[in-house]
Parts: C-alpha cells; sequence; structure tokens
C-alpha cells in the first residue's frame, strides 16, 4: 500500500471521540491537518464529507472521507501498521479489544450521557450502572488482554489506552458536575485507574491536549 500523502483530521476539540484520533495518529508519527468544525454552524464541506451522521470527527486521506472514531482507528492501525500497532497481531486477542472498545463505545458512553442530562432516582440509576459496567470492564481487560507492563496492552499503550483517556476526562467532569460522586474510585477500579494515569503522562497525550487548549474546549 502506497504511503498517503495528504491526511486532514475534522474535529471539535471538545470531543472525546475527535481526541481518540489525534491521540492514534500522534502515535503512529503521522503527520495531518487539523481543521475545527463549528458544531452549531457546520459548513457544506464537512456535512459532504459525512452526510449520513453529520458527525466528528472525520478523516480524510487523500480526498476519501472515513468517518466514525472507532472506524477511523482501524484504518489508522491497518494503515500505518508499521508504526505502533494499536491492535495485537494474534486474531483472537485483537477479537477481544475490539470487543471491549465496543462495550466503552455503546454500554458506558450512553451511560455518562444519561448521568449529565438526568436528575434524581434515573440519575442514581444510571450512576450504578455505570459503576457496574467500569468494574466489568476492569474483570474482562484483566482476564482477556493485560499482559504485564503499565499500560492495558503491557508495555505500549494500545487501542484501548487511546480510547479510555478522553472517557477519563468525561469521568472528571461528571464528578465535577454532581457533589459527592466518585467514578474513579481507586479501591473500586484500581488496574483502570494505573492505566489511565499512566496514559495521561505520555508526551504524545499532553501535547495534543495542549494543542486542543488553544481552541478553548479541552
Amino acid at each position: 500500500m502506497a504511503t498517503p500523502k495528504e491526511v486532514k483530521l475534522f474535529g471539535a476539540a471538545i470531543s472525546g471521540y475527535c481526541t481518540v484520533v489525534h491521540h492514534a495518529l500522534r502515535l503512529k508519527g503521522v503527520v495531518y491537518d487539523y481543521v475545527e468544525v463549528d458544531l452549531k454552524n457546520k459548513s457544506k464541506e464537512f456535512l459532504e464529507l459525512n452526510p449520513v451522521h453529520k458527525k466528528v470527527p472525520v478523516l480524510v486521506v487523500d480526498g476519501k472521507p472515513i468517518p466514525e472514531s472507532l472506524v477511523i482507528l482501524q484504518y489508522v492501525d491497518e494503515t500505518w501498521k508499521e508504526e505502533h500497532p494499536l491492535l495485537p497481531q494474534d486474531s483472537y486477542l485483537r477479537s477481544k479489544v475490539l470487543f471491549w472498545a465496543d462495550f466503552i463505545y455503546h454500554k458506558m458512553g450512553p451511560l455518562s450521557y444519561a448521568i449529565r442530562t438526568t436528575e434524581g432516582e434515573a440519575q442514581n440509576k444510571a450512576v450504578e450502572e455505570f459503576m457496574g459496567h467500569l468494574k466489568t470492564l476492569e474483570d474482562g481487560i484483566n482476564k482477556d488482554i493485560h499482559v504485564h507492563g503499565p499500560f492495558i496492552h503491557g508495555e505500549e499503550p494500545g487501542l484501548l489506552d487511546v480510547i479510555l483517556r478522553p472517557f477519563k476526562n468525561g469521568f472528571q467532569h461528571l464528578e465535577q458536575m454532581i457533589a459527592g460522586m466518585k467514578l474513579l474510585d481507586k479501591e473500586h477500579i484500581p488496574l483502570l485507574c494505573s492505566y489511565m494515569d499512566a496514559y495521561a503522562e505520555l508526551a504524545v497525550v499532553k501535547d495534543t491536549e495542549l494543542m486542543l487548549s488553544q481552541y478553548g474546549h479541552a
């Protein structure tokens, strides 16, 4: 496969789904241009790139758009496969990583939205379910994936480490919104907290968040 010549990411600094793509590209050493999308006034150019969902992020490689962050992450890993693999080569282990990535996106993502937008009993129920999912995620990763090292994938960060960093930011934001709520409890999920803390110390992560802070959202 020929090396792509032009890479452009359309995103929004406020979106964790876009942040994961920034991290993946930077871990891979991919040079790319970034276009901040005004979510309240999306341009015609952007809407033509993602006419179905009309959402960020969209990665454009040599003029070809790829929408949806989880799809983009897999595309990036396959296209720049020689640099910092995000997914394991073993097909069974790769399937386990993708299973838990899907779990984060489709089980935990909607619950974090529910916690933000509900009150009272409904919110308490969402928090309880969310905490249960965090424990399920920790136990599943520890059983299915983790090998010795500071990251979920071992000595080097992989796909799940990349995905969880923006979620950690979201967890902390929820804790600030709701007094007394503690999602990132090291007694409840010690391994996940350790993985996320290790990933947060990477220069790639710090540089990305510094860049995004220029847009006033990070």
